[in-house]
């Protein structure tokens, strides 16, 4: 028989689990991790430029440098999985009364393939001869991977806990907060690779004047994923340690 005390916990570990898997999730699958603000189109040669730089991020060879630019001009947004630029519903710029006017602006996205993830990353961006960047290329895959282990583990507690639950024991309860622990672990990792790899490309790849760049949401929300694995996990791990004591005392008790 468990105490209500610990049957409240793991009720509330669950649930922090359930909400940091689909903030984690959701996270994963959109393109709000950084975003850039760039300045109005001004000029026909500045237009055709931009126009240029669409239509190669679109249906161009995929290199770094080029979509990095067409990111850093066109209000771009990346993320995971995903990068995308901010273009007239039409992909029409057209120009009236001296400056460019813009119709409506959709969110014109391209994923990362899978060998797109592992291509490795150069000293200078669009240059393969100045040599392969291992900080910045494993920093990328670590931030491809990790949120993948992450969710990995969770799933793989969940498991754990179900099976737990048809025995009717809280032996395995100790594990899954462990499990906990280092899903939230791989997420706060997430982060930090990311940053940390973002912050790299803006040394080797210098933003235009006026552009500035910015976290996004996506990134907020894996954030506060970690953490709320490491509540579950904490819950977890006190209640298996309480309940551990608590039925080594009664056995005691009853065999005195």
């Amino acid at each position: 028989m468990v105490d209500n005390r610990y049957a409240t916990a793991l009720v509330i570990a669950c649930v922090l689990s359930i909400l940091a898997t689909v903030y984690l999730s959701v996270a994963i699958g959109t393109q709000h991790w950084y975003q850039y603000s760039s300045p109005t189109v001004r000029g026909e040669a500045n237009v055709s430029e931009l126009r240029s730089l669409y239509e190669e991020f679109m249906d161009g060879e995929f290199d770094e440098k080029t979509y990095s630019d067409t990111l850093f001009r066109l209000n771009g947004t990346v993320g995971l999985w995903w990068r995308c630029v901010l273009v007239p519903v039409s992909t029409h710029w057209h120009k009236e009364s001296g400056r460019t006017k813009y119709a409506k602006m959709v969110l014109e996205c391209r994923s990362f393939t899978l060998p797109q993830q592992f291509t490795p990353k150069y000293k200078e961006p669009g240059n393969h001869n100045s040599g392969e960047d291992l900080v910045r290329t494993y920093l990328w895959r670590c931030q491809f991977l990790l949120p993948l282990i992450s969710l990995a583990l969770v799933v793989l507690a969940g498991l754990t806990g179900f099976c737990a639950c048809l025995c009717r024991s809280l032996a395995p309860t100790l594990g899954i907060g462990v499990l906990h622990l280092l899903a939230g672990l791989c997420s706060l990792a997430t982060v930090c690779c990311y940053l940390a790899g973002m912050d790299l490309l803006h040394r080797v790849s210098m933003l235009p004047d006026k552009v500035d760049g910015s976290l996004g949401w996506s990134l907020y929300l894996a954030l506060i994923s970690s953490p709320l694995h490491m509540m579950a996990a904490a819950l977890l791990v006190w209640a298996a340690r309480s309940h551990s004591q608590n039925y080594y005392r009664m056995t005691a008790y009853r065999v005195a």
